[in-house]
């Protein structure tokens, strides 16, 4: 007989601070994750085979039936929810020392605002094994449905925390062992080899301002991206991915 998949048990919800998640992938992993505080599954009726191929069941939590013009009505018509949704209460952050538990180099996000960026880096820190993700706690995105979907099931398992000082982050990130690597334009270029033997905390700053000075200045060096082409930059997200490629290309990111 096949085991329960989740045999773990589930913290009790925690009232007020459920939000959803919707899509096939966001709601499959969430489903899967048993840290997730699972509250509503709802489906359209041609979904319902999707997600179970997806999501093995049996399910945490029974789900209910719905059409699409309600889904609609209640997610927004901007919402790509496949005609899936989970309610759900956020994730508990782990501490950081936890977090560098983990192997793999630590992203660091310097008041990156948009939850499309955020979302798609921890897309990317899953694909090269980070070890999580630094955010700055007054100025990013809280969880929401929309950062789950641009995540397309990474936020279930790539560790994210918030930082209410970034700097003293940085600082101890430095006593951890880590080389903090400042992503900036007209720095010299990233070269993965150059940190053959470091564990790298790689810090990107926001949409089109960059890195802050005091940031800039906490970091052990700043680094940029080599691009032989017409455009002079990158959109955050598709920059971490560029460098954390350059970081592991050469078995570099530990």
């Amino acid at each position: 007989m096949r085991p329960h998949r989740h045999h773990t048990p589930r913290p009790t919800p925690t009232p007020g601070k459920s939000l959803w998640l919707y899509g096939l992938h966001p709601v499959a992993a969430a489903l899967a994750n048993p840290n997730r505080l699972l509250r509503r599954l709802v489906l359209t009726e041609e979904a319902e085979a999707t997600l179970t191929a997806a999501a093995p069941r049996p399910w945490p939590v029974a789900p209910e039936r719905i059409d699409r013009a309600r889904l609609d009505q209640m997610l927004g018509r901007d919402a790509v929810h496949q005609g899936i949704a989970l309610l759900a209460d956020p994730l508990s952050p782990p501490t950081l020392q936890a977090l560098l538990e983990r192997p793999g180099p630590v992203l660091v996000l310097d008041q990156v605002t948009d939850p499309r960026n955020v979302g798609a880096i921890l897309r990317s820190a899953a694909a090269f094994a980070a070890a999580g993700v630094i955010v700055q706690d007054r100025h990013s995105p809280e969880e929401t449905g929309a950062l789950a979907r641009a995540a397309a099931g990474a936020l279930e398992t790539m560790p994210m925390i918030r930082a209410v000082n970034l700097a003293r982050t940085l600082v101890a990130l430095k006593a951890a062992g880590l080389w903090t690597v400042g992503l900036a334009a007209n720095a010299p270029p990233l070269r993965g080899e150059s940190y053959r033997n470091r564990r790298i905390a790689l810090v990107l700053g926001a949409e089109g301002d960059g890195l802050r000075r005091l940031t800039r200045e906490t970091c052990d060096e700043t680094a940029g991206l080599s691009m032989p082409g017409t455009m002079e930059s990158l959109n955050v997200s598709a920059a971490a991915t560029v460098a954390l490629y350059e970081l592991s290309r050469d078995g570099t990111a530990p």
